[in-house]
């Protein structure tokens, strides 16, 4: 039990910071505009300054992690591949199947992974957060969107899906600061700390946001909420738990595995919620999954520190 506080305290200080946002919207302080406003930062500002800080930590030399890149990436796809099966056995329509493509893979580590793992490990795991950012986000504007498109009625345009994949602002500041790694580029001290400035206004902005982003939506009627809770219940505990044994029974060894799990573990993220009204998905479900998955993790990400040691 006091493993479990001690892990609860760890991550209360961000959880408040979603409920103030929570509070602000309910006695209608902000604007509607303001969501927008504070993700285009954290989107083109601040994640972007994060990562390049974070990156720049990296030893190249004493570590890899192309196993680290390829079980998060396991991860991903095989959460995708389960889609099929679980529609096949449930006889779930194509708008459902296209949904879950989004909502099974797709945990929210950019804007609550990152404060998280900072929180719980320190300084020192911003490196493997920053990656585990950068993969979640490769394979969600790549075989997500891909998969969505050919069994939707859209034509599959390629070169749209490139060129979604070459401007989005995270992977270009992993190759930003993957460059400064690699090329030994010391970059000059005021630069690094306008850096350093910046991607430490990020996690309380989006935190901020994504508790605003919860407060607008409407609470629904209780039978609502059964599939809701069947499927944050598999994405947050299910799945993650199924890939740690796998892990463990294939003796696999790996350097930041905790990192990897709780990544797996977080609730589904805001990103998919915006592909699934450009797709004119079942949005509802997916703020729900959002909703009660983010206040759910307060509890279940703290339980998971416990289990993970």
């Amino acid at each position: 039990m006091d493993t479990f506080i001690v892990a609860f305290k760890t991550v209360l200080p961000l959880f408040l910071i979603i409920i103030i946002g929570m509070l602000f919207t309910r006695v209608k302080v902000n604007h509607q505009n303001w969501i927008e406003v504070l993700n285009k930062y954290a989107l083109w500002i601040g994640f972007p300054a994060l990562v390049i800080f974070s990156l720049m930590r990296l030893d190249l030399a004493q570590n890899s992690y192309t196993s680290f890149i390829a079980l998060n990436s396991v991860f991903i796809i095989g959460s995708m591949i389960l889609v099929f099966p679980i529609c096949r056995i449930f006889h779930l329509p194509v708008h459902m199947k296209r949904t879950l493509f989004l909502i099974l893979p797709f945990g929210n580590v950019s804007y609550l992974g990152i404060p998280i793992l900072y929180n719980a490990f320190g300084v020192e795991i911003l490196p493997e957060a920053a990656i585990i950012s950068a993969v979640y986000v490769f394979w969600l504007l790549t075989l997500a969107i891909f998969l969505i498109e050919i069994y939707g009625e859209e034509k599959t345009d390629l070169k749209k899906l490139g060129l979604s994949l070459v401007k989005n602002p995270l992977l270009l500041s992993v190759f930003a600061g993957l460059a400064l790694v690699i090329f030994n580029i010391k970059m000059p001290e005021f630069a690094a700390k306008t850096i350093e400035l910046f991607s430490d206004s990020v996690t309380a902005v989006v935190l901020f946001s994504l508790g605003i982003f919860l407060g607008m939506q409407k609470t629904g009627r209780l039978k609502d909420w059964l599939l809701v809770a069947v499927l944050t219940l598999t994405t947050m505990v299910l799945l993650p738990f199924i890939f740690y044994q796998a892990i463990l029974a294939f003796n696999i060894e790996v350097s930041g595995l905790k990192a990897i799990i709780l990544d797996a573990a977080m609730p589904l993220g805001v990103t998919p919620y915006v592909l699934a009204v450009q797709y004119k998905l079942k949005t509802t479900l997916v703020t729900r999954v959002i909703v009660f998955g983010t206040l759910l993790s307060m509890f279940v990400i703290p339980l998971w520190m416990v289990f993970l040691g």
